[in-house]
């Protein structure tokens, strides 16, 4: 499968953004997926999970309660809704997915087989 990230961009401090991840492949439905967060010089780091049919999610402690994960499994493409958006949420986000996943959500970046290119998110303060 090939993953290709987008809606990045630059806003301020208490902004939000949407982030899209499209998919490439029929089988998109089976796919646990995950997005992960990489700023310069640091590892990185998971955001959040969600599951094949999209009613399980997880999010790392940083972004609960701002970040919601969701799929269509129709269109292909997993989604992340960022609001009130930090300065340290600044980073290169990337989606990946994880095959044969079933209901499993998944936290680990070796734990996933595919990845999408990333996308540049700046929160200025």
């Amino acid at each position: 499968v090939q993953l290709q990230a987008s809606g990045g961009g630059l806003v301020q401090a208490g902004g939000s953004l949407r982030l899209s991840c499209a998919a490439s492949g029929r089988t998109f439905s089976l796919y646990g997926m995950g997005w992960f967060r990489q700023a310069p010089g640091k590892e990185r780091d998971f955001v959040g999970a969600i599951n094949w049919s999209g009613d399980n999610s997880y999010y790392a402690d940083s972004v609960k309660g701002r970040f919601t994960i969701s799929r269509d499994n129709a269109k292909n493409t997993v989604y992340l809704q960022m609001n009130s958006l930090k300065p340290e949420d600044t980073a290169v986000y990337y989606c990946a997915a994880r095959q044969y996943s079933l209901s499993y959500l998944y936290t680990g970046a070796h734990e996933y087989d595919y990845w999408g290119q990333g996308t540049q998110v700046t929160v200025s303060s």
